[in-house]
């Protein structure tokens, strides 16, 4: 982002002998991207690009540390990417790139972080960070701390999108298009060249084919239209992603326990919730409610007044946590 204020800081400018101490209960921002074809007119860092500047934005607003950014990603697809028949994508196949994530995300749980956040910039390697993230999370090398992963565009909002896009075709053929190029105008305007091409049968989503008429699939590498392309359309985009992404982080959106963290009440402003994992305040008000137990009579069986009568609960953690989940949606 160019709006002049100071830049994040950099996990990897900490010491070895610095690093525990100062991201413990922090948020760690890490970029995901690709190099790949886009068009004529664009860099082959674009997925790279722009991952580093929602990670830069997102860690800003966290108060986070963020890591450098993954480069090599997955393979590109005719339908999403333009293929490999043009020159210059670098990539690894996916059984690859899910054991490099997972050994990547495996190094980083030994980090006493409060939670990360993953940001992807690449449509290909969705479902294989996924895939490395969920084999993580089965060895229990986050418990403790919170994992946010998302590619930008599924927090850009339909309502935004219909608004800022009229003619939009889709995340998936929006390659090269007027998003991805309002977005290099704001970010990095020395890396676009003067040309504007346009696609006008994009491709539809969820179809493999071969042989791929690429002639046909894509214009030059470009799989939609530039048409509408600008420097404001891109800063906007950004704001829009950043501040989504700031909020789902902050809400804690999805995540069983949310409901139990202090940092995640319904009731506080956006402006009073903290940004770091580990600020649990406790409340400073004293409880003012009288103490009754000693008016009720004892309970059968010689228990004492309060007691908990019901049967142990031998449940895992989370299965106890998902039954008081799903008791309270009930009362």
């Amino acid at each position: 982002m160019t709006d002049g204020r100071s830049p994040a800081p950099l996990l990897t400018d900490l010491t070895s002998a610095q690093v525990t101490d100062a991201v413990r209960g922090r948020t760690v921002v890490w970029p995901v991207g690709a190099i790949e074809q886009h068009g004529p007119h664009l860099p082959l860092s674009v997925d790279l690009i722009l991952a580093e500047g929602f990670a830069e934005g997102i860690a800003r607003e966290l108060d986070a540390f963020v890591l450098p950014a993954q480069a090599v990603g997955a393979r590109s697809l005719p339908q999403s990417g333009g293929g490999l028949h043009f020159p210059g994508t670098v990539y690894v196949a996916g059984d690859t790139l899910v054991r490099f994530l997972r050994e990547t995300l495996s190094a980083l749980a030994a980090l006493p972080m409060g939670r990360l956040v993953v940001v992807n910039g690449h449509y290909e390697n969705e479902p294989f960070l996924f895939e490395a993230l969920d084999q993580v999370r089965e060895q229990g090398l986050f418990d403790g701390a919170e994992v946010f992963a998302f590619s930008w565009w599924s927090l850009v909002r339909d309502t935004w999108a219909a608004t800022e896009i009229p003619a939009f075709p889709g995340w998936h053929a929006e390659h090269a298009g007027v998003t991805e190029t309002s977005l290099m105008l704001h970010l990095r305007p020395d890396l676009v060249t003067d040309e504007r091409p346009d696609h006008d049968d994009p491709p539809r989503a969820g179809i493999y084919l071969h042989p791929v008429d690429v002639g046909q699939t894509t214009h030059r590498g470009v799989l939609s239209s530039t048409s509408g392309s600008s420097a404001g359309l891109g800063e906007r985009l950004l704001r829009h992603v950043v501040d989504e992404a700031t909020a789902l982080v902050r809400d804690g959106s999805g995540l069983l326990f949310a409901q139990s963290r202090p940092d995640r009440h319904p009731d506080r402003s956006p402006g009073r919730r903290p940004d770091r994992a580990s600020d649990h305040r406790p409340d400073p008000r004293p409880d003012r409610s009288p103490d009754r137990s000693a008016d009720r009579a004892p309970e059968p069986g010689g228990a004492g007044p309060g007691a908990d009568l019901r049967a142990p609960d031998h449940r895992p953690d989370a299965q106890r946590r998902t039954a008081v989940h799903a008791e309270g949606n009930q009362q």
